[in-house]
């Protein structure tokens, strides 16, 4: 039964849904349930014809009908920059505009307003807390809310944003196939290597993590968060669109409406044909021919047809798999149990291929859509004052984290799967006679070039006491917390004075 004190919640703030559990006075993990008996919630937001706000399910239902004015996979553009590739890949794929906003940041366009993606992340997120409070019939305040593991910096500090602009506090932030390991691990005592293979609805995953008991110690991390579900999608919809525009001439691609009915169908399809051979494609009254004659589509999808298309894309899982086992320095023979994470784990073609990389079937020891969620309230719980489980999480940041050299060189300060939290220090010096300000610009990724990463910010350290160039030296702290977010301080080492810190993220 609901409880009359609040936990603190899990949440797992996904790309096509979101679901949140608690932990009960029981010590069991409940799942929290929207009206109707599901689960999950849609993570889509809309504005309707009458300016009404949507969020979820009632979103999810008018789609079709409203396909500019419906956001969804806002999580594949959190706390990125106008100009990157996924971005890019995004505007040829969605219905609704994204245009650059003044933060370096991407906002949607949406019934005549814009919208930052961390406010739609906000929405989404406070329409999960709202179902919960309704559901634990008491204010839900505090939670703990799971991401991909290779979010960078900023997109981990955007979610932190999302809490705040609806008053959610967010515990902490924990990687998604590190939550899906605890939903699998704790209290049964293991001392096992497992590899989470977590290819959810926008994003991939994989992290090999040791279990000791309640000691969670990911070794290596790596990802594409630009690979998921959606994509398997889009693959069978460009299938679509190229039979019916050799039947008929028609490029259906520039009809909002008839790409969201295609859209819909093509992601019924792919979960049908998990359980069966082949399935009927079939969309009346599509469009209309010049003539005002009726045009449908009329195809047969099989299961075969469906892992042509998208066999590629479960090659650069397994790309990234064996990436991960390199970095781990372990081979495949050494991991106990593959755990599936993520609604397409269940198509067949992942898993007969994961069972011929690894040697041995995937385990069915969670709930590929329930294990993240589960997870994160269970951490939420060992959280809790009177919490009768404590829980370390030792993980690892997923890409290198450095700063600019001269000619446009990254210098790494923290490399790839280095441990968290971790702090380290460096020692700069002034370039100039009476120098008062030292600016740094920090990036993270895994090139060599600046260029080539994601600009985290600008760190501008003023208060610099006044001397020749070369003789005041600048000790600057770089520290990465359990989530995976930097802060910086400087300080005089001769004096001992901290330096004001300022940071722009261009």
């Amino acid at each position: 039964m609901p409880s009359t004190k609040s936990p603190i919640i899990g949440i797992d703030l996904g790309t096509t849904n979101s679901c949140a559990a608690f932990v009960q006075e029981d010590g069991k993990v409940k799942l929290i349930p929207y009206k109707g008996g599901d689960y999950t919630i849609p993570s889509i937001y809309a504005v309707d014809d009458k300016g009404n706000e949507l969020i979820g399910h009632e979103a999810k239902r008018q789609w079709q009908l409203n396909p500019k004015n419906t956001i969804y996979a806002a999580k594949r553009l959190i706390g990125r920059s106008p100009k990157d590739d996924v971005v890019n890949t995004m505007r040829d794929v969605v219905a609704f505009n994204l245009a650059a906003g003044d933060r370096n940041d991407v906002v949607i366009e949406c019934a005549n307003r814009t919208f930052r993606t961390v406010e739609v992340s906000a929405r989404i997120l406070n329409k999960i807390r709202t179902v919960a409070s309704d559901y634990l019939k008491v204010p839900v305040s505090r939670a703990v809310v799971t991401v991909p593991a290779y979010f960078t910096d900023r997109q981990r500090q955007a979610v932190k944003d999302a809490g705040l602009l609806i008053d959610l506090e967010v515990m902490r932030i924990i990687n998604e196939p590190t939550s899906a390991s605890l939903a699998y691990g704790v209290g049964k005592g293991l001392k096992e290597t497992v590899l989470v293979y977590d290819l959810g609805g926008g994003t991939f995953d994989v992290s090999i993590i040791e279990i000791r008991d309640r000691v969670f110690e990911v070794k290596a991390t790596g990802g594409d968060v630009f690979l998921g579900g959606i994509d398997f999608d889009n693959a069978m919809i460009k299938h679509v669109l190229a039979d019916f525009q050799s039947k008929h001439g028609v490029d259906l691609s520039t009809d909002p409406v008839a790409m969201q009915r295609i859209k819909d169908l093509a992601e019924r399809t792919k979960i049908d044909l998990s359980s069966r051979a082949e399935v009927p494609f079939n969309i009346p009254f599509i469009t209309m021919t010049p003539q005002g004659m009726p045009l449908n589509i009329e195809m047969m999808f099989t299961r075969k047809l469906l892992e042509q298309l998208t066999s590629h894309l479960v090659d650069r899982t397994l790309k990234t798999c064996a990436q991960v086992l390199v970095d781990a320095n372990l081979a495949s023979g050494s991991i106990d149990e593959v755990m599936l994470v993520g609604g397409q784990t269940r198509m067949s073609l992942v898993q007969e291929r994961l069972t011929k990389f690894f040697g041995k079937a995937p385990s069915k020891g969670v709930n590929p859509d329930e294990a993240v969620a589960v997870g994160a309230a269970l951490y939420a719980h060992s959280l809790e004052d009177n919490s009768n489980i404590r829980l370390q999480l030792l993980d690892v940041i997923p890409m290198a984290i450095g700063l600019e050299k001269a000619g446009g060189e990254f210098h790494v300060v923290f490399p790839r799967n280095a441990a968290i939290p971790n702090a380290k220090r460096i020692v700069a010096t002034t370039s100039y006679d009476n120098q008062d300000a030292l600016a740094m610009r920090i990036f993270q990724g895994d090139h060599k070039l600046v260029k080539d990463n994601e600009l985290l910010g600008e760190f501008t350290f003023s208060g610099i006491r006044p001397d020749k160039a070369g003789r005041v030296q600048v000790e600057i702290t770089f520290d990465v917390s359990v989530e995976g977010i930097l802060t910086m301080s400087a300080r005089d080492p001769a004096t001992g004075k901290e330096m004001k810190t300022t940071v722009r993220v261009t």
